[in-house]
C-alpha cells in the first residue's frame, strides 16, 4: 500500500515506542475508545489513499505538513545540479519553473507530488480495482497526548493484488483541527524530528556560492 511517504517508517515506529514505553523512558499515552472519531478519520484517508483520489485524502491532512513538503520539495528542485535535472523535476510535478511550484496551494502540490509518484509505479487498472475491492482497515488501537488533542493510531491493512494478500501494520498521528473540534486531520511527518524556531526573525543562513560548474554558473 503505498501511504504518504513518511508513514512508511511506521513498522520501526510502533516497534521503537513499544521499547521506550517498556523501559519507562516516554509517558504513557492514555489509552482512547475505538469508537472514536478518529479511527472513522483514518480509515477515510486509508480508503482514499488506496483510491488514489489526492484531492479527498489531501483535505485530511494537516496543512502545515503539506506546506512543510512542499517548500522541502521546492528546496530540493533549487538545489539540482543541473537546468536539466531541474527541468525534470518540474514537468513531473506539473509546471513549468519553480515560480509555478511555488504559487501552487500545499494542497495542489501535495495531489501533484502523488500524481508523479504513482505514475512511475505504473500499477494496471485491474490491480488497483481488486486492492480498492479487497481493503480491509482494523483500527488496532488509539493513544492519546495533550489532553487527547493529538491521537495516534496503530492500524492493521489487508488487501489483494491479482496474485497476492498484502498485510501491513502501520502508525498514523493526527491532531484534532483547532476550528472543529469533531474533524481530525492526519499528520504524516510527525515520527520524524521537527525543528520549531524558539524565536521569531532568526536571521537566515547567508547562501553557500555556487559550485563551480553548477546551474547557477551555467545560467
Amino acid at each position: 500500500m503505498q501511504f504518504h511517504a513518511p508513514l512508511f517508517r511506521s513498522n520501526l515506529a510502533i516497534l521503537t515506542l513499544a521499547a521506550l514505553s517498556a523501559f519507562g523512558l516516554i509517558s504513557k499515552a492514555e489509552n482512547v475508545p475505538l469508537d472514536h472519531p478518529s479511527a472513522a478519520a483514518v480509515k477515510a484517508y486509508l480508503t482514499a489513499v488506496v483510491a488514489q483520489d489526492w484531492k479527498s485524502a489531501a483535505t485530511m491532512l494537516l496543512p502545515t505538513s503539506l506546506e512543510r513538503k512542499q517548500k522541502e520539495t521546492i528546496a530540493i528542485v533549487k538545489m539540482a545540479p543541473t537546468m536539466t535535472e531541474e527541468r525534470q523535476m518540474l514537468e513531473k510535478l506539473g509546471a513549468k519553473d519553480i515560480g509555478e511550484l511555488e504559487k501552487m496551494s500545499a494542497q495542489d502540490f501535495y495531489i501533484a507530488d502523488r500524481v508523479a509518484v504513482h505514475q512511475k509505479m505504473n500499477i494496471s487498472d485491474e490491480v488497483k480495482k481488486k486492492k480498492q475491492e479487497s481493503l480491509q482497515i482494523k483500527v488496532v488501537s488509539l493513544g492519546g497526548e495533550d489532553e487527547n488533542r493529538v491521537l495516534h493510531a496503530v492500524v492493521r491493512t489487508s488487501q489483494e493484488t491479482v496474485d497476492a494478500k498484502i498485510e501491513e501494520l502501520f502508525l498514523i498521528s493526527m491532531v484534532q483541527d483547532k476550528e472543529n473540534k469533531d474533524k481530525w486531520l492526519v499528520v504524516p511527518d510527525m515520527m520524524r524530528p521537527i525543528t520549531t524556531p524558539l524565536k521569531d526573525g532568526a536571521a537566515a543562513a547567508a547562501p553557500a556560492a555556487p559550485k563551480e560548474g553548477s546551474k547557477e554558473e551555467k545560467k
